[in-house]
C-alpha cells in the first residue's frame, strides 16, 4: 500500500465517520497497516477495491471505524500536566472532599486505552496525595471502546518503554517484574474500575469531580463531535470539577461551561 492511497482513502472516509484527517495525520500508518490487513483478508487487490466495497456495503463502515482507533500511549503522558494535577489540581480536590466530608473524589478516564492514564493518576493519588489526606480516596472509572485495550488493561503489564515519562520512585513503587514486562502491583489497580464504553454514546452516570480525556475527542473527532463531547462531559461534571484534555488540543471555540485555566486543563463553570 502506497502512503498516499492510503491518505486520499482516509481524506475520503473520515468525513463519514465524523472524525478528522488532520488528527491522523501523524499517527496514520497505524491505520493504515490495519487497513492493509483488512484488504487483504478479503483478497481486495488495493485500496480502489476497497472503497468501492465501502461503497456497496454499508456495514463495513463499522469495521473501518474500529480500524481508525489510534492505540498510542504512555504512563505520565506529557509530565507537565502531571506536574500540575499533583501539585494543585489532586490536592485541591481532595481538601473540597474531605471539608464536605465526602471520603472519595471520583474521576473518569475516558478513552483509557491499555490503561496507562487511569493507573497514572492511581498512581500519582496514592503516592503524593493519600499521605496528606488519608481519609479521602479516589474512584477510578477507566473506560475505551477497545475491548482489546480493555483486556491489556486488566492484565496490567506494559512495556518498559511506556514507563519513560514516569517519576523513576513512582516507578520503583509502583511496579515489578512479570513474565511479560513491567506489572503494576495489585494496589495501584483496586481504585480503577474498567468498563467498555463509546465516548461518542452517553456518558457514565456522574457526578466527577475529575475527567481526563486526552488525546481523543478534541484530536480525532469532528468539530460537531466534539460539541457534542464536551457537552457531554459537562453534564458529569461537578461545578468546580476539571476536565484535563491534551497538552496540545483545545475545545471548540464557544463550547459553554469550561474555564481554562492552564495548558490542558479547564475548570467547570
Amino acid at each position: 500500500m502506497k502512503d498516499a492511497d492510503c491518505v486520499a482513502l482516509l481524506q475520503w472516509a473520515l468525513p463519514r465517520l465524523h472524525l478528522r484527517w488532520p488528527g491522523f495525520r501523524r499517527n496514520r500508518r497505524q491505520v493504515c497497516r490495519r487497513i492493509d490487513r483488512r484488504c487483504a483478508a478479503l483478497g481486495l487487490a488495493d485500496l480502489a477495491a476497497y472503497r468501492k466495497l465501502l461503497e456497496e456495503r454499508p456495514e463495513e463502515w463499522s469495521v473501518l471505524d474500529a480500524l481508525c482507533r489510534v492505540t498510542i500511549s504512555r504512563f505520565a503522558r506529557d509530565w507537565s500536566v502531571w506536574a500540575e494535577l499533583v501539585a494543585d489540581v489532586l490536592p485541591r480536590l481532595a481538601r473540597e472532599a474531605a471539608a464536605v466530608g465526602r471520603g472519595v473524589v471520583r474521576a473518569w478516564s475516558a478513552g483509557c486505552g491499555a490503561g496507562e492514564e487511569p493507573f497514572t493518576l492511581a498512581i500519582a493519588w496514592q503516592l503524593a496525595v493519600a499521605p496528606r489526606w488519608p481519609d479521602v480516596g479516589i474512584e477510578v472509572i477507566a473506560t475505551d471502546v477497545n475491548k482489546a485495550q480493555l483486556a491489556r488493561a486488566a492484565i496490567a503489564e506494559f512495556p518498559a518503554g511506556t514507563l519513560c515519562e514516569l517519576p523513576e520512585a513512582w516507578r520503583a513503587a509502583a511496579f515489578e517484574r512479570g513474565e511479560g514486562g513491567e506489572r503494576l502491583r495489585e494496589r495501584f489497580r483496586t481504585q480503577v474500575q474498567l468498563a467498555h464504553h463509546d465516548l461518542r454514546t452517553a456518558p457514565p452516570a456522574g457526578p466527577f469531580d475529575l475527567v481526563l480525556c486526552r488525546n481523543l475527542a478534541f484530536t480525532y473527532f469532528d468539530e460537531a463531535l466534539q460539541r457534542q463531547v464536551a457537552a457531554a462531559l459537562r453534564s458529569v461534571l461537578h461545578p468546580g470539577g476539571v476536565l484535563v484534555v491534551g497538552l496540545h488540543e483545545q475545545l471548540p471555540e464557544g463550547v459553554a461551561g469550561f474555564v481554562r485555566s492552564s495548558h490542558g486543563i479547564h475548570a467547570a463553570a
